[in-house]
């Protein structure tokens, strides 16, 4: 493993921001300041760059088996390919390279601190007038600074959401955020909770190594092979952009050629319309339950000692019981306030800035299928041209001030997503990529 060790850099801190995170936002982020010779200083909690990719971290949520759940060609930095070497959809362990290789290529180490941890950042004054954050050595010593300002890129999937169950249960309970190796299954009548992506990679791990694997399911999903046609499934899309009721209906024609009907093997139906919540990418899920590998169950009702009851009046027992029901959003180092939060999300023009404070950014909370690093990466270009334009005096700048302090809708190109924590900064990828680009496009000009 890599471990840098800490160094302020030099220049005047109040000339500073603060990037907090070196995860791909962080470092998307630190590559676009760089390139817009925006001073700043860089805070990670590991020794090493990557976030949630590399499973050493301490927060990180990752579990030996994980892979990508979109092909590489459509998620990399695109002025950054990865290797022709690495597989279509890469292991967590060939994206922690990735991660490093694009930190040494941009000089990216030498303008973090590592082994830190940012606990407190606020305002000195009013807008502008700069900010003080605090953050803990390893060995537990504290520092402060004073910088112009703070941009957030701490991740979205580290805090876990776990909910709270009638009654108790007597063999293992966890989330799947403390989930690493398929082992721990060996022998045992598995339960996983929660039909996501991640919940139907660790079900297929449990179907592998565990003595029973049923997986309980509060709602319906739509499932999407990895591949079509032997390529990539997300690389299948075409140049010309289809209305929604189009695209549904011809993207629902081949999931039916290739994922069937997955309520044939006891999955629930979905209660919403294609495209209104994230996909489940996932073949073997499919398979499994074709063969009468895993057991499909409704929600949880409660649970005593080792059974566990459902909301149909069934029950079962197990030894192991997991939780795949996601994350919240966590930033514990700065007040909602300050965020403009609202709801289950901060809301921020483009997902990103704040409508009145033009000295703290979120960057990274957005999620859309399809969207990829690149579509971050483009997320952070326009905060660090927009941070470059205000700086510089671009009327262009002035003009994005003015139309985020006029009031904005999040940009869902009129998708009804389904009501959930996890879909409150969820996007239309083509609405938000459009969006961001023309206004960065507008910033390199520097006139409206």
């Amino acid at each position: 493993m890599n471990t840098h060790t800490n160094s302020a850099g030099a220049g005047d801190e109040r000339a500073r921001y603060a990037l907090i995170g070196a995860g791909p936002m962080g470092l998307a982020a630190a590559k676009t300041l760089i390139e817009q010779n925006i001073d700043f200083q860089g805070f990670e909690l590991h020794s090493d760059v990557g976030g949630l990719w590399d499973i050493d971290g301490p927060k990180s949520t990752m579990y030996e088996t994980a892979h990508l759940i979109s092909s590489k060609k459509m998620t990399e930095f695109s002025d950054f390919p990865m290797d022709e070497s690495v597989a279509e959809y890469p292991s967590h362990h060939a994206l922690k390279g990735y991660f490093r290789a694009f930190a040494d290529h941009y000089g990216i180490c030498e303008k973090y601190l590592f082994g830190v941890e940012v606990i407190s950042a606020k305002p000195l004054g009013e807008p502008g007038e700069g900010w003080r954050l605090v953050w803990r050595d390893a060995d537990g010593s504290e520092h402060e600074g004073e910088f112009a300002g703070v941009l957030i890129a701490n991740g979205t999937l580290s805090e876990p959401n776990m909910p709270d169950f009638e009654g108790s249960f007597a063999g293992e309970l966890m989330h799947s955020s403390d989930y690493r190796d398929p082992t721990i299954f060996a022998g045992k009548r598995v339960l996983i909770i929660g039909a996501g992506n991640s919940g139907c990679d660790i079900a297929v791990d449990a179907i592998h190594h565990g003595a029973s694997c049923d997986l309980s399911m509060r709602r319906g999903y739509y499932f999407v092979p990895k591949y079509i046609f032997g390529r990539p499934a997300d690389t299948m899309g075409g140049a010309i952009r289809l209305p929604m009721w189009l695209k549904r209906r011809i993207d629902g024609t081949i999931l039916k050629w290739f994922a069937g009907d997955p309520s044939k093997y006891g999955f629930p139906k979905p209660d919403y319309a294609l495209y209104e919540s994230h996909p489940v990418v996932n073949s073997l899920i499919l398979f499994h339950a074709g063969h009468g590998d895993v057991t499909i169950r409704p929600d949880v009702a409660r649970f005593d000692g080792n059974t566990v009851h459902f909301r149909d009046g069934s029950q079962a027992d197990y030894d192991l019981v997991l939780a795949a029901t996601g994350y919240k959003l966590h930033y514990p180092f700065i007040d909602r306030e300050l965020l403009n939060w609202k709801g289950d999300a901060p809301h921020l023009f483009l997902n990103c800035m704040h409508p009145e404070r033009d000295d703290v950014f979120v960057l990274g909370m957005v999620e859309a299928s399809g969207l990829g690093w690149q579509g971050r990466h483009e997320q952070a270009e326009l905060v660090a041209r927009y941070i470059a334009g205000l700086r510089d005096g671009s009327a262009a700048a002035k003009a994005l001030k003015g139309e985020k302090a006029a009031g904005f809708e999040r940009a869902t190109g009129g998708m009804n997503y389904i009501d959930l924590p996890r879909m409150a900064y969820y996007v239309d990828k083509a609405t938000y990529r459009t969006a961001v680009t023309r206004r960065t496009e507008a910033l390199k000009r520097g006139a409206v």
